[in-house]
């Protein structure tokens, strides 16, 4: 079966197109192409919360040590925003992360982001992708065994969260947050964002509460994305226990989805409209503004009244990453 990128990486049913086997070539192709570029400096390697996910990550980290890069595996489930800060911090040739990020759970995915820490651009997917297909055609991978490949010191088990929690404090004006002694629910809809939003909140001081906390594959019978439509059991407990605001990160935590007072879900594009106006207003950022087609024009009222201007492409975080990497 065709190894196909689309705009966030490679994604298929498990043990029908997402085998083992083609884990390994997928890798292969990564470890390939890296190489060809001349690539230092190890992959970080980390999953969500899906089926087999650490034993994917295992199968891809033997390929990559029999090609002699060096892996840091993540030792749990990892929110794909911590994967991209700790292929920086390390400054790491790039990261394997094994997410399907909300779709429903039979799904399971690999997504590559290079050296800058964003999705990988369409030139470089599309060079994993040719090199995979021709390998499935009858070519063949290199492995170590995982038990030797950290003997040899190419499997380093790394812990990436409090370096980035830290980090985040540094970003993150968290008196302000302390000050209003908010009344939170958490919602990581038994994804990857666990012990992290709820840690930080409750460590400055906000009362939290969490719901679907714990580690399920099946992510209670729903898909793990903070839509309105998948979240109606937090809306509900939102109005019975009066939370100034509701927080739920879909299963990699790389989106959002937020409650008001009474359970008010706010779309993410209303929201993006008052980050920006917050990140220009406020905190007096300057540049351009890039969106993806499908994305409010609600950004573009707001750019317009800070005399900003708007890029718009394709669907896919990685075309506007194309353009951070114009810049």
């Amino acid at each position: 079966m065709e190894i196909k990128f689309g705009t966030s990486g490679w994604r298929d049913v498990i043990a029908d197109g997402f085998t083992f086997h083609q884990v390994r070539i997928c890798t292969q192709a990564i470890a390939d192409h890296l190489n060809s570029q001349n690539h230092k400096g190890g992959i970080v390697l980390g999953s969500d919360t899906r089926f087999l996910s650490r034993q994917f990550m295992q199968a891809s980290a033997e390929i990559l040590a029999g090609n002699g890069i060096k892996t840091f595996l993540c030792v749990r489930d990892t929110p794909t925003p911590v994967i991209s800060f700790e292929i920086l911090r390390r400054k790491a040739a790039g990261g394997i992360n094994f997410t399907a990020s909300h779709n429903p759970p039979e799904y399971q995915g690999l997504k590559f982001s290079p050296a800058w820490g964003g999705p990988a651009l369409p030139e470089t997917t599309s060079d994993i992708e040719r090199r995979a297909n021709d390998l499935a055609k009858g070519g063949k991978y290199l492995r170590i065994d995982f038990e030797e490949a950290k003997n040899r010191g190419l499997v380093e088990e790394i812990d990436p969260r409090e370096n980035y929690l830290s980090n985040l404090k540094t970003k993150i004006n968290f008196n302000k947050i302390r000050e209003t002694s908010l009344k939170i629910l958490v919602n990581p809809m038994y994804g990857t964002s666990r012990g992290y939003l709820d840690s930080i909140l409750r460590e400055v001081g906000c009362r939290v509460s969490v719901m679907n906390d714990h580690l399920d594959p099946y992510f209670g019978g729903f898909r793990p994305e903070p839509s309105e439509s998948e979240i109606s059991d937090m809306m509900a407990r939102m109005k019975e226990e009066n939370f100034d605001i509701g927080l739920a990160t879909d299963g990699d935590a790389d989106r959002f989805g937020i409650l008001d007072v009474g359970g008010k879900f706010f779309e993410p594009n209303q929201i993006l409209g008052m980050l920006l106006d917050h990140l220009k207003g406020t905190r007096g950022w300057g540049g351009g503004v890039a969106r993806s087609v499908a994305t409010t024009h609600l950004v573009d009222a707001v750019a317009r009244f800070h005399n900003l201007e708007v890029f718009e492409t394709p669907v896919g975080f990685k075309y506007i990453g194309e353009l951070i990497s114009q810049d």
